[in-house]
């Protein structure tokens, strides 16, 4: 006779990780789905691995930080821009040649660091570290692809996506503590390391590459201009319903739903950003801040739980409900950060509210595929991620201000405030963000 309480979690698992491993049993989505996250290493590892090898070598925080902004400054504003490069061109062409930049200034950084060349030195060489591929992108990419069609495997999908994300970052940032406290080019070469063989296995993964717009156009007999106007043109009549009449519509992206997503992902990256400086100057306060890093992968290691939970299922709830949903819970709760007397008191909200961060940005990427055509996904994906970067450096910005002149009660205080209008700016924008999700995804487009 079978143990019920075994049969019941064979069942619970079954309904957790069936459409995953369903998903990851089609030919080649494995491979390139780990290569993806591998190559995406530098995300989680080099901010911290350089903020602690130039502490140790320099003995300057400053220093640590200034090098740190300058690399995530760089990485927004190149992030659209080979976003828009690999779906005009493909993902090989414009990930090698990114790899090998990227590459050459990593080894030159820690070259530059272990021998204390001048600082100046690394500031000239801190924006070629903002040279990685949009691996998380391209990788939706190839998914939405291989899944046009298919709604609901295609939201799977995206939390498959979400999901390997977040083990990105639950890895990674310990990974990278741990190994520059030994040595910053072994950090360094563990990084590159990871580049090297998930690129490897990404990029030599050719049947699951989407055409770029360079060959779709080839093969349509039009040049790239009057391929994405047709694209465009399509798209429109798709949202409109009105496939009979052909329209001349502008190439570009840019309408009501994309500029609402923007305006509501740099909102989210400015409070989040705010709530980890205050959350350390609040640690620091109560001579607790060898405990911040466990607050932190607290809030990881629960949004990876939102994110199985969140794609096992197949949602009957409208899009628009559930990212508005997710945002507020996020939105508020990170808000509440301001009236917490105790470090372990922002942990609990942290385990509580994280369930919604991962859903919060699978639904985000599920909103793109009714915005943008499929030959621009990759840089509207490119162009959410650059607008929470930008907004993670003005958060960090204004919070820091603020903790100096006030303590990390005054850091909170910003927090709750930004959080408060990022929730208003996502609802100004509700109009846009409601009537995309009510139009059929841009996947099924052909020209």
């Amino acid at each position: 006779m079978s143990n019920p309480v075994f049969s019941g979690l064979t069942e619970v698992t079954h309904r957790l990780f069936g459409g995953y491993a369903e998903l990851l049993r089609m030919p080649h989505t494995a491979r390139f789905s780990v290569g993806s996250v591998l190559a995406c290493m530098p995300f989680p590892m080099i901010g911290m691995t350089i903020t602690i090898a130039v502490q140790h070598y320099y003995r300057n925080y400053a220093l640590a930080g200034a090098l740190a902004a300058i690399q995530a400054i760089a990485m927004a504003v190149v992030g659209p821009l080979l976003g828009k490069l690999v779906d005009k061109f493909g993902q090989r062409e414009v990930a090698i040649p990114t790899i090998v930049i990227w590459i050459i200034a990593a080894g030159a950084m820690v070259a530059c660091i272990t021998t204390r060349a001048p600082q100046w030195i690394l500031f000239v060489i801190a924006p070629f570290m903002a040279a990685i591929p949009p691996w998380g992108a391209m990788s939706r990419s190839r998914w939405t692809h291989l899944l046009k069609g298919d709604r609901v495997r295609t939201d799977r999908a995206m939390s498959l996506s979400g999901v390997f994300d977040e083990c990105m970052w639950v890895i990674g940032n310990p990974l990278a503590s741990a190994l520059a406290v030994i040595s910053g080019v072994l950090a360094f070469g563990v990084t590159g390391a990871c580049v090297v063989i998930g690129a490897l296995m990404f990029l030599t993964e050719l049947t699951t590459e989407p055409p770029s717009q360079t060959i779709l156009a080839k093969q349509s007999g039009l040049t790239r201009r009057q391929y994405r106007q047709r694209e465009a043109a399509k798209a429109e009549q798709l949202r409109s319903g009105d496939l009979a009449k052909p329209k001349r519509v502008k190439q570009s992206i840019w309408g009501p739903g994309l500029i609402a997503l923007c305006v509501t992902w740099f909102g989210l990256g400015a409070f989040q950003a705010a709530a980890s400086i205050s959350i350390i100057a609040f640690a620091t306060e109560q001579d607790m801040k060898q405990y911040t890093g466990l607050v932190f992968a607290c809030f990881s290691l629960s949004s990876l739980c939102g994110a199985i939970v969140y794609g096992a299922k197949n949602w009957t709830i409208p899009l628009w409900k559930r990212f508005y949903f997710c945002l507020a819970v996020v939105n508020i709760g990170i808000g509440t950060f301001l009236f917490a007397r105790h470090l372990w008191v922002i942990m609990i909200i942290y385990l509580i509210i994280g369930v919604c961060q991962a859903p919060t940005w699978i639904n985000g990427n599920q909103l793109l595929l009714h915005i943008v055509p499929p030959t621009r996904f990759t840089e509207g994906v490119a162009w959410i991620g650059a607008m929470n970067s930008i907004g993670g450096s003005v958060g960090s910005a204004v919070a820091g201000l603020f903790i100096d002149r006030a303590g990390s009660q005054g850091g909170f205080f910003i927090v709750t405030l930004l959080a408060l209008l990022s929730l208003v700016l996502a609802f100004v924008g509700f109009k846009q963000i409601k009537s995309s999700t009510e139009t059929p995804t841009l996947t099924a487009i052909t020209v």
